[in-house]
């Protein structure tokens, strides 16, 4: 139905361009208003007319399958209200959390791992690897950050210094991360030459403890950290990796036996279940009536922790009922057998439960990029400019409560440095089956990955998140991309190869746009054709305006320039966006926004608002209009008077 939207969007903003507001544009007003233009309506009619001939086609296929009308199927949107009422990556930290644990194994590894390498004879290597390798989502990440937070091993070493490796780890980034942690300054360098002694300098003499976490290949310690650290650390060193493949730690030469971290035994697995279900006393003992079936229910997640936290989510959701959970243990969808074996059936099945209007916003979220913290705030706009969100005056609440929703199935995880819950990690195996189902619609890749390419050629996707750490010279090429031109999402962490006369026009379909770290000068002169654009965030990015005609840009909702340092000023035009819900301003030069701002009375959210009360520019009596404002952050509050700040009171 995505051509469907599109023309009802050509028809509403033909009717926003002959002055009808969108306050009293609906779905059938500007269809019929754009139909009095004879060539207008001409366009749209062709459109509509090949649709219903796609539909047709669609139709007649289905009866000859079979197919059963959605419409005899329970509209399960209603459970995420009643669910509340009773109850960058994937970038690792070495912060321990409690609550995910149970037994006494974990402690007893600990003390294990810990004895062993304090004990270990320090013959010649100054610095010495252990290992913990197994599975994903057995806990190799929760034991290593329990080793990483025990006293006895912190009072042996000078420094302890925790890296979270991933997959398509940056080498410069790496590098200037454990320079910071270890108290050096990089001072902006890229190269890895001048990197790499600026680390040996820094913990030159120190004993050191270095934690690898999820690391994939070995090159991350042989090419990048071996020799800046064996070199000139202190004897007695220890580097701790966690891996799932046993030949990154054989190429790191790392001590043996490895450690394995066994599967959850029953009564543990049992009480993990519990944490994730029961919510007071009372609870876990008509959970306890339940004992049978669930450890049924447990047994089939095969004693991984991941999947028995998942599972636990999902039982939250049916309440304290044996039928319930009698339903999920015989569910068919632990046959599958399509599936990847590493996309773990209790998250199918789990996925399967959500509400449809919540499956599409947890596809969505699970091509988010590793390498870039996208909090709630992004999310949720780039839910609504999908339009996965819709039938509430405040869409934002609704986004959060579907974002609260996948951490009470505990689909995201919060991350533990933000109490607020505006961030969340997604665990790799998570993320892989949102990835593996939407993978018909939706690509998300590394530009280093050799596939890529050819995918790009054979197949069309509706939404494409793609990271880059390449340099000029072996970067994606924005050329690349340029047959994609039914993409509604585009999202690019990274540098990308871009030369004059490359533009956007090849995206008609665009509704989110979100470049990070890029060189994007090029395409500005062309971002006014994407008529259908709601979502816009060129964060950290080297442009130093917005197109004059950006107010041409009706549907624009979500507007956030953080950290764009040589942008000074936001065209005039920016007050005829009348959807406007959202805009970030932090982190540039802006120095005023243009008068006339208080007509934007969509606004919901606003960030680096710049201070002012002299000129054309707008003060800050013209956020009094804004009645939805809910969230507001201003700058330069020094450079306006006292009495002004008890006029806008």
């Amino acid at each position: 139905m995505y051509e469907a939207a599109d023309i009802l969007d050509l028809c509403q903003l033909k009717a926003m361009e002959r002055g009808l507001s969108t306050k009293d544009a609906g779905c059938f007003n500007p269809l019929l208003f754009c139909m009095r233009n004879p060539s207008h309506a001409h366009a749209i009619g062709t459109r509509i007319k090949a649709l219903n001939k796609r539909l047709s086609v669609i139709k007649e296929r289905s009866a000859a399958f079979s197919f059963i009308p959605l419409g005899s199927y329970e509209d399960r949107s209603s459970k995420v209200q009643a669910s509340h009422s009773g109850n960058k990556r994937r970038e690792t930290s070495g912060v321990f959390d409690r609550s995910g644990v149970v037994g006494e194994k974990i402690e007893q590894d600990t003390r294990k791992l810990v004895e062993i390498m304090l004990s270990e004879k320090e013959c010649n290597p100054s610095i010495m690897v252990f290992a913990i390798v197994d599975v994903g989502g057995i806990g190799k990440t929760t034991l290593a950050q329990k080793v990483f937070n025990d006293e006895t091993l912190n009072n042996e070493f000078v420094k302890t210094i925790w890296l979270s490796i991933n997959k398509d780890f940056d080498e410069v980034e790496l590098l200037r991360t454990i320079i910071t942690q270890t108290g050096g300054v990089h001072g902006g360098e890229k190269a890895l030459a001048v990197l790499q002694p600026i680390l040996a300098t820094t913990l030159k003499g120190k004993k050191v403890f270095l934690v690898l976490d999820d690391v994939w290949n070995h090159g991350a310690w042989d090419d990048m950290l071996k020799a800046p650290l064996a070199n000139v650390v202190a004897r007695g060193s220890r580097v701790l990796v966690t891996t799932r493949d046993e030949r990154v730690v054989r190429g790191m030469k790392a001590a043996l036996p490895y450690h394995h971290v066994n599967k959850l035994e029953e009564e543990d697995a049992w009480l993990l279940l519990k944490k994730q279900v029961v919510s007071s006393e009372a609870d876990a003992r008509e959970i306890d009536i339940l004992k049978d079936i669930g450890l049924q229910i447990i047994a089939k997640c095969d004693g991984l922790p991941l999947a028995v936290k998942v599972m636990g989510g999902l039982l939250c959701q049916k309440g304290k009922n044996y039928h319930a959970w009698e339903m999920v243990l015989h569910d068919s969808i632990w046959s599958v057998s399509e599936m990847p074996e590493e996309l773990n059936h209790a998250v199918y099945l789990s996925y399967e439960d959500l509400p449809p209007c919540i499956k599409q916003c947890f596809l969505y979220y699970s091509l988010l990029p590793k390498t870039a913290l996208f909090f709630w705030n992004n999310i949720i706009g780039m839910w609504i400019s999908e339009g996965f969100l819709h039938g509430s005056e405040d869409l934002e609440e609704l986004g959060r409560e579907y974002y609260k929703e996948l951490i009470l199935r505990n689909l995201i995880e919060p991350n533990t440095q933000y109490m607020s819950r505006s961030l969340c990690n997604i665990h790799d195996v998570v993320r892989l089956f949102g990835q593996f189902v939407a993978r018909d619609e939706a690509l998300a890749a590394h530009s280093g990955e050799i596939s890529f390419v050819s995918k790009l050629k054979v197949q069309k996707f509706i939404r494409l998140s793609l990271e880059s750490q390449a340099s000029e010279s072996d970067g994606l090429d924005w050329s690349s991309l340029q047959t994609q031109q039914t993409l509604r999402t585009l999202i690019s962490v990274g540098h990308i190869n871009m030369k004059p006369g490359d533009s956007l026009v090849n995206f008609p379909c665009l509704r989110t746009l979100d470049i990070k770290s890029a060189h994007v000068v090029a395409l500005l002169e062309s971002l006014h054709k994407l008529r259908h654009l709601r979502y816009l965030s060129l964060e950290e990015t080297d442009i130093s305006s917005l197109p004059d005609c950006i107010g041409k840009m009706k549907f624009l909702q979500y507007i956030s320039l953080k950290g764009c340092k040589e942008i000074v000023q936001v065209p005039h035009s920016i007050v005829m966006l009348e959807q406007l819900r959202y805009l970030d301003l932090r982190e540039t030069n802006i120095s005023d926004i243009p008068g006339g701002f208080s007509v934007l009375t969509n606004l919901r959210i606003v960030r680096g608002f710049p201070a002012c009360e002299d000129g054309d520019c707008c003060s800050l009596e013209e956020l009094g209009p804004l009645s939805r404002l809910k969230d507001l952050g201003i700058d330069g509050l020094e450079n306006v008077t006292a009495s002004l700040l008890l006029a806008c009171r």
